[in-house]
Protein backbone atom coordinates (compact mmCIF):
# COMPACT_ATOMS: atom_id res chain seq x y z
CA UNK A 1 0.00 0.00 0.00
CA UNK A 2 1.50 3.73 -0.74
CA UNK A 3 0.20 6.93 0.13
CA UNK A 4 0.31 10.42 1.21
CA UNK A 5 -0.93 12.28 4.58
CA UNK A 6 -2.20 15.47 3.60
CA UNK A 7 -0.51 18.33 3.78
CA UNK A 8 -3.11 20.46 5.80
CA UNK A 9 -4.38 19.16 9.29
CA UNK A 10 -6.50 21.88 9.97
CA UNK A 11 -9.44 22.02 8.57
CA UNK A 12 -9.39 18.16 8.29
CA UNK A 13 -10.91 17.99 4.82
CA UNK A 14 -9.01 16.82 2.14
CA UNK A 15 -8.47 19.04 -0.76
CA UNK A 16 -7.04 17.89 -3.74
CA UNK A 17 -5.03 21.31 -4.11
CA UNK A 18 -3.27 20.82 -0.61
CA UNK A 19 0.32 20.04 -1.08
CA UNK A 20 0.87 16.14 -0.13
CA UNK A 21 2.34 15.61 3.13
CA UNK A 22 4.22 12.93 4.37
CA UNK A 23 4.02 9.54 1.64
CA UNK A 24 4.40 6.39 2.69
CA UNK A 25 4.91 2.34 1.65
CA UNK A 26 3.81 -0.30 3.77
CA UNK A 27 3.82 -4.20 3.07
CA UNK A 28 2.00 -7.31 4.38
CA UNK A 29 3.49 -10.35 4.76
CA UNK A 30 1.20 -13.57 5.29
CA UNK A 31 2.74 -16.83 5.56
CA UNK A 32 0.82 -20.29 6.46
CA UNK A 33 1.63 -24.36 6.89
CA UNK A 34 3.18 -25.78 4.26
CA UNK A 35 0.97 -28.78 4.01
CA UNK A 36 -2.14 -27.16 4.24
CA UNK A 37 -4.25 -24.27 3.87
CA UNK A 38 -5.76 -22.18 1.45
CA UNK A 39 -5.89 -18.20 0.83
CA UNK A 40 -8.21 -16.45 -0.90
CA UNK A 41 -8.60 -12.86 -1.49
CA UNK A 42 -12.19 -11.25 -1.00
CA UNK A 43 -13.68 -7.98 -2.40
CA UNK A 44 -10.63 -6.89 -3.17
CA UNK A 45 -10.43 -6.08 0.52
CA UNK A 46 -9.92 -9.16 2.64
CA UNK A 47 -7.86 -11.68 2.88
CA UNK A 48 -9.35 -15.12 3.80
CA UNK A 49 -7.23 -18.33 5.37
CA UNK A 50 -8.56 -21.78 5.29
CA UNK A 51 -7.37 -25.33 6.50
CA UNK A 52 -3.72 -23.88 7.63
CA UNK A 53 -2.29 -24.99 10.66
CA UNK A 54 -0.90 -21.60 11.44
CA UNK A 55 -0.44 -18.32 9.93
CA UNK A 56 2.19 -15.51 10.50
CA UNK A 57 1.57 -12.02 9.33
CA UNK A 58 4.69 -9.63 9.15
CA UNK A 59 3.82 -5.75 8.59
CA UNK A 60 6.54 -3.06 7.56
CA UNK A 61 6.30 0.37 6.50
CA UNK A 62 8.86 3.33 5.59
CA UNK A 63 7.61 6.70 5.37
CA UNK A 64 9.45 10.10 3.83
CA UNK A 65 9.85 11.88 7.14
CA UNK A 66 13.28 12.96 7.67
CA UNK A 67 13.70 14.30 10.38
CA UNK A 68 11.96 17.25 11.79
CA UNK A 69 14.00 20.20 9.82
CA UNK A 70 13.24 18.44 6.65
CA UNK A 71 10.30 19.10 4.33
CA UNK A 72 8.74 15.38 3.37
CA UNK A 73 8.44 16.25 -0.35
CA UNK A 74 12.31 16.79 -0.52
CA UNK A 75 12.99 13.23 1.13
CA UNK A 76 15.40 11.18 -1.07
CA UNK A 77 14.18 8.07 0.60
CA UNK A 78 13.29 5.16 -1.97
CA UNK A 79 10.09 4.00 0.28
CA UNK A 80 9.40 1.17 -1.13
CA UNK A 81 13.33 -0.12 -1.23
CA UNK A 82 12.92 0.82 2.49
CA UNK A 83 10.09 -1.46 2.90
CA UNK A 84 11.33 -4.47 1.27
CA UNK A 85 14.89 -4.37 2.81
CA UNK A 86 12.38 -4.31 6.43
CA UNK A 87 11.11 -7.51 5.07
CA UNK A 88 13.35 -9.20 3.82
CA UNK A 89 15.34 -9.13 6.86
CA UNK A 90 12.33 -10.78 8.70
CA UNK A 91 11.01 -13.04 6.16
CA UNK A 92 12.88 -15.98 6.65
CA UNK A 93 12.51 -15.78 10.47
CA UNK A 94 9.80 -18.23 11.77
CA UNK A 95 7.61 -17.37 14.56
CA UNK A 96 9.56 -18.44 17.53
CA UNK A 97 12.94 -16.97 16.03
CA UNK A 98 10.41 -13.65 16.21
CA UNK A 99 8.94 -13.84 18.89
CA UNK A 100 12.63 -14.63 21.05
CA UNK A 101 13.65 -11.35 19.38
CA UNK A 102 10.87 -9.55 20.57
CA UNK A 103 11.33 -11.11 24.28
CA UNK A 104 15.35 -10.18 24.61
CA UNK A 105 14.70 -6.97 22.77
CA UNK A 106 12.12 -6.07 25.05
CA UNK A 107 13.65 -7.57 28.60
CA UNK A 108 16.90 -6.89 28.74
CA UNK A 109 15.60 -3.48 29.45
CA UNK A 110 12.53 -4.45 31.39
CA UNK A 111 14.29 -6.98 33.93
CA UNK A 112 16.60 -4.20 34.83
CA UNK A 113 14.56 -2.68 37.97
CA UNK A 114 11.50 -4.35 40.16
CA UNK A 115 9.56 -3.03 43.04
CA UNK A 116 7.73 -4.62 45.49
CA UNK A 117 5.40 -3.16 48.20
CA UNK A 118 3.89 -4.46 51.20
CA UNK A 119 1.39 -3.62 53.51
CA UNK A 120 2.22 -1.64 56.64
CA UNK A 121 2.25 -4.21 60.00
CA UNK A 122 -0.12 -1.70 61.81
CA UNK A 123 -2.33 -1.38 59.40
CA UNK A 124 -4.28 -3.49 56.75
CA UNK A 125 -5.10 -1.02 54.53
CA UNK A 126 -2.39 1.46 54.63
CA UNK A 127 0.45 1.24 52.21
CA UNK A 128 3.94 0.36 53.80
CA UNK A 129 7.78 1.41 52.27
CA UNK A 130 8.72 0.56 49.06
CA UNK A 131 11.49 -1.60 48.40
CA UNK A 132 14.07 -2.00 45.08
CA UNK A 133 14.32 -5.52 44.80
CA UNK A 134 17.45 -7.55 43.20
CA UNK A 135 15.38 -11.24 41.62
CA UNK A 136 14.35 -10.52 38.49
CA UNK A 137 10.26 -8.94 38.16
CA UNK A 138 7.57 -11.56 37.15
CA UNK A 139 6.22 -11.14 33.40
CA UNK A 140 3.35 -8.55 32.31
CA UNK A 141 0.91 -10.96 32.80
CA UNK A 142 2.20 -12.01 36.08
CA UNK A 143 1.96 -8.55 37.41
CA UNK A 144 -1.32 -8.29 36.04
CA UNK A 145 -2.49 -11.02 38.29
CA UNK A 146 -0.62 -10.51 41.04
CA UNK A 147 -2.52 -10.10 44.60
CA UNK A 148 -5.71 -11.14 42.34
CA UNK A 149 -4.90 -14.90 42.23
CA UNK A 150 -8.26 -15.74 40.93
CA UNK A 151 -7.95 -13.64 37.71
CA UNK A 152 -11.46 -12.66 38.04
CA UNK A 153 -10.98 -9.00 38.85
CA UNK A 154 -10.81 -7.00 36.67
CA UNK A 155 -8.19 -3.65 37.00
CA UNK A 156 -11.29 -0.99 36.92
CA UNK A 157 -12.63 -3.04 39.77
CA UNK A 158 -9.43 -3.17 41.28
CA UNK A 159 -8.82 0.72 40.91
CA UNK A 160 -12.49 1.58 42.12
CA UNK A 161 -11.63 -0.83 45.80
CA UNK A 162 -8.16 1.08 46.11
CA UNK A 163 -10.52 4.16 47.94
CA UNK A 164 -11.11 1.38 50.71
CA UNK A 165 -8.04 -1.08 50.26
CA UNK A 166 -4.85 0.58 49.22
CA UNK A 167 -3.90 -2.97 47.31
CA UNK A 168 0.07 -2.31 46.80
CA UNK A 169 0.39 -4.66 44.18
CA UNK A 170 -1.95 -2.43 42.05
CA UNK A 171 0.51 0.92 42.57
CA UNK A 172 3.24 -2.22 41.19
CA UNK A 173 1.20 -2.67 38.37
CA UNK A 174 0.91 0.91 37.59
CA UNK A 175 4.57 1.31 38.20
CA UNK A 176 5.52 -1.76 35.70
CA UNK A 177 3.12 -0.03 33.08
CA UNK A 178 4.89 3.24 33.01
CA UNK A 179 8.13 1.08 32.36
CA UNK A 180 6.07 -0.37 29.64
CA UNK A 181 5.00 2.84 28.06
CA UNK A 182 8.32 3.89 27.61
CA UNK A 183 10.34 1.06 26.78
CA UNK A 184 7.81 0.63 23.73
CA UNK A 185 7.91 3.74 22.22
CA UNK A 186 11.23 5.20 23.09
CA UNK A 187 14.53 4.03 21.47
CA UNK A 188 17.25 5.47 19.58
CA UNK A 189 16.11 6.70 16.70
CA UNK A 190 12.23 6.65 17.43
CA UNK A 191 10.03 10.24 18.13
CA UNK A 192 9.64 11.16 21.42
CA UNK A 193 6.84 9.76 23.50
CA UNK A 194 3.99 11.93 23.12
CA UNK A 195 0.55 12.23 24.88
CA UNK A 196 -1.28 8.83 23.05
CA UNK A 197 1.85 7.92 22.17
CA UNK A 198 1.94 4.61 19.18
CA UNK A 199 -1.26 3.84 20.17
CA UNK A 200 -3.09 6.56 18.69
CA UNK A 201 -5.94 5.47 16.48
CA UNK A 202 -7.47 8.78 15.28
CA UNK A 203 -6.40 10.70 12.40
CA UNK A 204 -7.37 13.78 14.17
CA UNK A 205 -6.59 13.05 18.12
CA UNK A 206 -7.25 14.91 21.12
CA UNK A 207 -4.92 17.27 22.17
CA UNK A 208 -3.20 16.46 18.32
CA UNK A 209 -1.15 13.84 20.45
CA UNK A 210 1.43 15.95 20.61
CA UNK A 211 4.31 16.58 22.80
CA UNK A 212 2.62 19.31 25.59
CA UNK A 213 5.73 20.76 27.53
CA UNK A 214 4.03 22.07 30.39
CA UNK A 215 4.62 18.71 31.96
CA UNK A 216 3.40 15.88 30.13
CA UNK A 217 6.81 15.47 27.68
CA UNK A 218 9.13 16.18 30.59
CA UNK A 219 6.50 13.55 33.19
CA UNK A 220 6.72 10.86 30.28
CA UNK A 221 10.96 10.63 30.64
CA UNK A 222 11.06 10.93 34.51
CA UNK A 223 11.31 6.95 34.90
CA UNK A 224 14.21 7.10 32.65
CA UNK A 225 17.38 7.56 35.24
CA UNK A 226 15.47 6.22 38.06
CA UNK A 227 14.48 3.21 36.47
CA UNK A 228 17.64 2.28 34.43
CA UNK A 229 16.39 3.44 30.75
CA UNK A 230 19.09 5.99 29.99
CA UNK A 231 18.57 4.18 26.36
CA UNK A 232 14.72 5.72 26.12
CA UNK A 233 16.30 9.00 26.73
CA UNK A 234 18.32 9.18 23.47
CA UNK A 235 14.86 10.65 21.74
CA UNK A 236 14.40 13.16 23.51
CA UNK A 237 17.97 14.28 23.38
CA UNK A 238 17.75 14.17 19.64
CA UNK A 239 14.44 15.79 19.54
CA UNK A 240 15.87 18.76 21.78
CA UNK A 241 18.45 19.29 19.14
CA UNK A 242 15.71 20.12 16.65
CA UNK A 243 13.81 22.23 18.72
CA UNK A 244 17.08 24.46 19.70
CA UNK A 245 17.40 24.77 15.90
CA UNK A 246 14.01 26.26 15.34
CA UNK A 247 14.01 27.46 18.91
CA UNK A 248 17.04 29.60 18.19
CA UNK A 249 14.64 31.69 15.29
CA UNK A 250 11.79 32.06 18.00
CA UNK A 251 13.78 33.61 19.92
CA UNK A 252 15.06 35.94 17.83
CA UNK A 253 11.69 36.90 15.91
CA UNK A 254 9.32 36.98 18.83
CA UNK A 255 11.66 38.02 21.80
CA UNK A 256 14.94 39.87 20.06
CA UNK A 257 16.86 37.64 22.53
CA UNK A 258 19.68 35.29 22.25
CA UNK A 259 19.79 31.53 22.42
CA UNK A 260 16.47 29.34 21.69
CA UNK A 261 13.06 29.21 23.14
CA UNK A 262 10.10 26.82 23.41
CA UNK A 263 7.14 26.85 24.78
CA UNK A 264 4.19 24.65 25.56
CA UNK A 265 3.22 22.47 22.97
CA UNK A 266 5.58 21.02 20.05
CA UNK A 267 5.16 18.84 17.17
CA UNK A 268 7.09 16.26 15.25
CA UNK A 269 7.97 19.29 13.07
CA UNK A 270 9.39 20.33 16.54
CA UNK A 271 7.62 23.60 16.73
CA UNK A 272 9.16 26.46 18.95
CA UNK A 273 6.51 29.38 18.87
CA UNK A 274 3.66 30.09 20.89
CA UNK A 275 0.19 28.44 19.94
CA UNK A 276 -2.96 30.70 19.75
CA UNK A 277 -5.18 29.86 22.34
CA UNK A 278 -5.59 30.61 26.16
CA UNK A 279 -2.92 32.69 27.89
CA UNK A 280 -3.37 30.21 30.91
CA UNK A 281 -1.48 27.69 28.52
CA UNK A 282 -0.32 29.44 25.93
CA UNK A 283 2.03 32.40 26.63
CA UNK A 284 4.92 30.45 28.74
CA UNK A 285 8.38 30.50 27.42
CA UNK A 286 9.84 28.09 29.43
CA UNK A 287 9.47 24.38 27.93
CA UNK A 288 12.51 24.36 26.48
CA UNK A 289 14.21 25.19 30.08
CA UNK A 290 12.19 22.73 32.03
CA UNK A 291 12.95 20.14 29.12
CA UNK A 292 17.07 20.91 29.45
CA UNK A 293 16.87 19.50 33.10
CA UNK A 294 16.74 15.79 32.05
CA UNK A 295 20.12 16.98 30.36
CA UNK A 296 22.37 17.49 33.57
CA UNK A 297 20.19 14.84 35.40
CA UNK A 298 21.20 12.74 32.62
CA UNK A 299 24.89 13.60 33.12
CA UNK A 300 24.88 12.84 36.92
CA UNK A 301 23.18 9.23 36.76
CA UNK A 302 25.79 8.27 33.52
CA UNK A 303 28.67 10.27 33.70
CA UNK A 304 29.36 10.42 30.18
CA UNK A 305 30.99 13.35 29.80
CA UNK A 306 31.08 12.67 26.28
CA UNK A 307 27.50 12.99 26.52
CA UNK A 308 27.83 16.30 28.94
CA UNK A 309 30.39 18.14 25.98
CA UNK A 310 28.64 17.44 22.77
CA UNK A 311 25.42 16.68 23.54
CA UNK A 312 23.95 18.52 27.02
CA UNK A 313 26.06 21.82 27.54
CA UNK A 314 25.62 23.32 24.03
CA UNK A 315 21.63 22.81 24.61
CA UNK A 316 22.81 24.26 27.90
CA UNK A 317 24.27 26.95 26.38
CA UNK A 318 22.01 28.13 24.51
CA UNK A 319 19.12 27.77 26.95
CA UNK A 320 20.75 30.04 29.28
CA UNK A 321 21.70 32.69 26.76
CA UNK A 322 17.79 33.00 26.31
CA UNK A 323 17.09 32.73 30.15
CA UNK A 324 19.72 35.76 30.45
CA UNK A 325 17.69 38.03 27.84
CA UNK A 326 14.58 36.96 29.45
CA UNK A 327 15.27 37.96 32.40
CA UNK A 328 14.22 41.61 33.65
CA UNK A 329 15.39 43.49 36.73
CA UNK A 330 11.84 44.42 38.43
CA UNK A 331 11.93 47.57 40.97
CA UNK A 332 12.94 45.50 44.01
CA UNK A 333 16.04 44.83 42.50
CA UNK A 334 15.80 41.15 41.93
CA UNK A 335 15.61 39.76 38.59
CA UNK A 336 12.17 39.22 37.27
CA UNK A 337 10.58 36.88 34.19
CA UNK A 338 7.60 39.47 33.02
CA UNK A 339 5.14 38.40 32.00
CA UNK A 340 4.80 35.08 33.75
CA UNK A 341 2.32 32.29 34.15
CA UNK A 342 1.83 29.06 36.07
CA UNK A 343 1.36 26.43 33.37
CA UNK A 344 -3.01 26.19 33.61
CA UNK A 345 -2.79 27.65 36.78
CA UNK A 346 -4.93 30.72 37.49
CA UNK A 347 -5.58 32.98 40.91
CA UNK A 348 -7.81 35.41 42.16
CA UNK A 349 -6.81 38.78 40.90
CA UNK A 350 -8.17 41.99 43.27
CA UNK A 351 -11.05 42.21 41.17
CA UNK A 352 -12.04 39.24 42.19
CA UNK A 353 -11.87 37.57 38.90
CA UNK A 354 -9.86 34.36 37.96
CA UNK A 355 -6.35 35.48 36.46
CA UNK A 356 -3.45 33.89 34.87
CA UNK A 357 -0.65 36.75 34.34
CA UNK A 358 1.84 37.90 36.66
CA UNK A 359 5.34 38.27 36.89
CA UNK A 360 7.99 35.61 38.33
CA UNK A 361 5.82 32.81 39.23
CA UNK A 362 7.78 30.14 41.58
CA UNK A 363 7.34 27.56 38.53
CA UNK A 364 9.36 30.33 36.45
CA UNK A 365 11.56 30.83 38.85
CA UNK A 366 12.78 26.88 39.81
CA UNK A 367 12.96 25.71 36.09
CA UNK A 368 15.66 28.83 35.97
CA UNK A 369 17.25 27.91 38.73
CA UNK A 370 17.47 24.71 38.19
CA UNK A 371 19.22 25.20 34.77
CA UNK A 372 21.64 27.92 35.62
CA UNK A 373 22.83 25.50 38.25
CA UNK A 374 23.44 22.74 35.53
CA UNK A 375 25.13 25.14 33.36
CA UNK A 376 27.44 26.16 36.49
CA UNK A 377 28.05 22.31 37.72
CA UNK A 378 28.71 21.24 34.14
CA UNK A 379 31.08 23.75 33.38
CA UNK A 380 32.81 22.78 36.37
CA UNK A 381 32.83 19.30 35.30
CA UNK A 382 34.26 20.49 31.25
CA UNK A 383 36.40 23.06 32.66
CA UNK A 384 34.58 25.83 31.19
CA UNK A 385 34.23 27.97 34.95
CA UNK A 386 35.53 31.13 33.33
CA UNK A 387 33.92 31.68 30.21
CA UNK A 388 31.38 34.91 29.67
CA UNK A 389 28.28 32.91 30.02
CA UNK A 390 29.45 31.57 33.08
CA UNK A 391 30.12 34.52 34.94
CA UNK A 392 26.95 35.96 34.07
CA UNK A 393 24.99 33.05 35.31
CA UNK A 394 26.30 32.85 38.54
CA UNK A 395 26.12 36.76 38.83
CA UNK A 396 22.62 36.06 37.50
CA UNK A 397 22.34 33.58 40.14
CA UNK A 398 22.17 35.26 43.36
CA UNK A 399 19.92 37.94 41.99
CA UNK A 400 16.83 35.83 41.02
CA UNK A 401 13.66 35.86 43.43
CA UNK A 402 14.07 33.94 46.03
CA UNK A 403 10.94 31.09 46.82
CA UNK A 404 8.29 32.77 49.15
CA UNK A 405 6.64 30.45 52.07
CA UNK A 406 3.41 31.03 53.16
CA UNK A 407 2.24 31.42 56.87
CA UNK A 408 1.02 27.63 56.12
CA UNK A 409 4.36 26.23 55.28
CA UNK A 410 3.09 26.15 51.64
CA UNK A 411 5.08 27.30 48.74
CA UNK A 412 3.52 30.05 47.38
CA UNK A 413 2.92 30.24 43.55
CA UNK A 414 2.13 34.01 42.74
CA UNK A 415 4.71 36.23 44.19
CA UNK A 416 2.34 38.77 44.57
CA UNK A 417 0.44 37.15 47.21
CA UNK A 418 0.06 38.50 50.92
CA UNK A 419 -2.19 35.92 52.64
CA UNK A 420 -2.63 32.49 51.78
CA UNK A 421 -5.98 32.09 49.90
CA UNK A 422 -8.33 29.78 51.69
CA UNK A 423 -9.66 27.21 49.88
CA UNK A 424 -13.30 28.32 49.32
CA UNK A 425 -12.14 31.56 48.02
CA UNK A 426 -14.08 33.68 49.99
CA UNK A 427 -11.00 35.73 50.80
CA UNK A 428 -8.20 37.26 49.39
CA UNK A 429 -5.15 39.76 49.29
CA UNK A 430 -3.41 39.22 45.43
CA UNK A 431 -1.48 42.06 43.74
CA UNK A 432 0.98 39.79 41.88
CA UNK A 433 1.05 42.75 39.28
CA UNK A 434 3.59 45.18 37.91
CA UNK A 435 3.94 47.10 34.22
CA UNK A 436 5.40 44.41 31.76
CA UNK A 437 7.91 46.66 31.21
CA UNK A 438 11.26 46.19 32.59
CA UNK A 439 13.78 48.14 33.29
CA UNK A 440 16.84 47.39 30.49
CA UNK A 441 19.92 45.69 31.74
CA UNK A 442 23.02 43.35 30.51
CA UNK A 443 20.76 40.45 31.58
CA UNK A 444 18.11 41.51 29.53
CA UNK A 445 17.11 42.99 26.24
CA UNK A 446 13.17 42.70 26.14
CA UNK A 447 10.28 45.29 27.90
Amino acid sequence: MEGACPGKRIPPEINDNDPKGIQFCSILDLKISDENGLISILDDKKLKVEGSDWAILCLVAASSFDGPLTNPLDSKKDLTAEAVHALKSIQNLSYPELYAHHLSDYQNLFQRVSLKLRKSSSSPSAMGYASLATSEPSSFTDLCNKGNESGKISTADRIKSFAIDEDPFLVELLFQFGRYLLISCSRPGTQVANLQGIWNKDVAPKWDSTPHLNINLEMNYWPCLPCNLAECHEALFDFLSSLSVNGSKTAEVNYGARGWVVHHKTDIWAKSSPVSGDVVWAMWAMGGAWLCTHLWEHYKYTMDKEFLRNKAYPLLEGCALFLLDWLIEGPDGYLETNPSTSPEHDFIAPDGRLASVSYSTTMDMAIIKEVFSGVVAAAEVLGYTNSDLVNKVQKAQTRLRPIKIAMDGSIMEWVGTRFQRSRDATSSSFSPFWPVSGTHNNFGTHS
